[in-house]
């Protein structure tokens, strides 16, 4: 009699278990859709001048380590530089403003969550800006979902359809959905050792079948098509099952080369289009990028001649965005520790 007791109470807790780890799933999926919905309806757009901020700092250090004669001279020279340069704009025939800089941000994690406030900041600029400007995207992904990656790669072909010259520069990561993005700039710069490719997909489960068969618990999903689900974390896995899966797979694959062959047609896919990642400099020889450079250097060189304006979304987090940003970077980690078992470290395309 005890040992029937103790069997039905390892059964219960195993049941239990089981219903708490979904439980506890869904939770926090329904916590990060109420942090995006709230993102949805509160979208700031600022901007702020990058030369003036370059501006400030080169006169912090300069007042720190010159003398005041030596700052009054710079100053006086500054001073009959501008002055000459106002007598040559008189003289100048009156033409179309100069060259303007427009830069953003693209920081991705596995849902391209950034892109609710992306989308916003490309809207705003595309009213502005003229095909004589150039916006600079500077990006950091390691890739994700192939239909948020999907979104925000439209977001970028919207700038390259008004003829607006785009840059993308990435300074540690651009892979998987990472490239899908960089690769519809006219122009890539990457830092000497940032990550580039991962041109392929992954897609991978848990799948507690056996667990629930092993303590007879059963589980019934029905379905209307014959290829509604093939794998799924609670449902028996089958040959054909994973057979279909892996066609998806490959046909998503297909989908990714084309995209990326369409915006950079010189690249040799059979080379490129492996899963494999590349340093920055290995990257230039593959021609997955076309100059390497910091970002920082790019937009320093930049400011010289053009005025560069950075366009920002401010964040303002409340303690329930604190948490659900906790609980997004969770998943986002345990997604990756789950990849990271591949030699392959940012296939992170899915």
């Amino acid at each position: 009699m005890s040992n029937n007791l103790f069997s039905w109470f390892q059964l219960t807790l195993s049941g239990l278990g089981v219903l708490g780890l979904f439980l506890l799933f869904f939770a926090i999926i329904a916590l990060i859709v109420l942090k995006k919905n709230k993102l949805n309806n509160n979208v700031k757009i600022n901007i702020k001048n990058i030369n003036e901020n370059f501006k400030a700092n080169k006169e912090k250090i300069l007042n720190e380590i010159l003398t005041s004669e030596e700052l009054k001279a710079i100053e006086k020279k500054e001073k009959e530089e501008n002055k000459a340069k106002k007598k040559t704009d008189k003289k100048s025939p009156i033409t179309e403003k100069p060259k303007r800089i427009f830069v953003l941000d693209f920081n991705g994690d596995v849902a391209a969550s950034a892109v609710t406030a992306f989308r916003e900041q490309v809207t705003a600029l595309l009213q502005a800006a003229r095909p004589i400007d150039e916006i600079i995207v500077r990006l950091e992904s390691p890739g994700g979902m192939v239909h948020s990656y999907g979104l925000a790669s439209s977001q970028l072909a919207r700038i390259r359809e008004h003829n607006i010259p785009l840059t993308i520069c990435v300074d540690k990561v651009a892979a998987s959905g990472g490239y899908m993005m960089a690769c519809l700039a006219d122009k890539i710069i990457a830092a000497p050792f940032a990550i580039i490719g991962s041109i392929g997909v992954v897609a991978s489960l848990p799948n507690l079948n056996k667990l629930l068969r092993k303590n007879d618990i059963d589980y019934l999903e029905m379905t209307a098509g014959e290829y509604k689900r093939t794998v799924t974390p609670l449902g028996e896995i089958t040959e054909k099952g994973k057979a279909k899966f892996q066609e998806q797979l490959e046909d998503t694959h297909e989908l990714f080369k084309n995209h990326i062959k369409k915006y950079r047609a010189s690249l040799d896919m059979s080379v490129v289009a492996t899963g494999e990642y590349w340093y920055g400099t290995q990257a230039l020889e593959l021609n997955l990028v076309d100059e390497i450079k910091t970002s920082d250097d790019y937009l320093l060189e930049a400011s010289q001649k053009y005025d560069i304006f950075h366009i920002f979304t401010p964040k303002k987090e409340s303690f329930k965005d604190k948490l659900t940003g906790t609980a997004a970077a969770l998943i986002s980690l345990l997604i990756d520790k789950n990849l990271s078992k591949s030699q392959q470290k940012y296939p992170l395309l899915m």
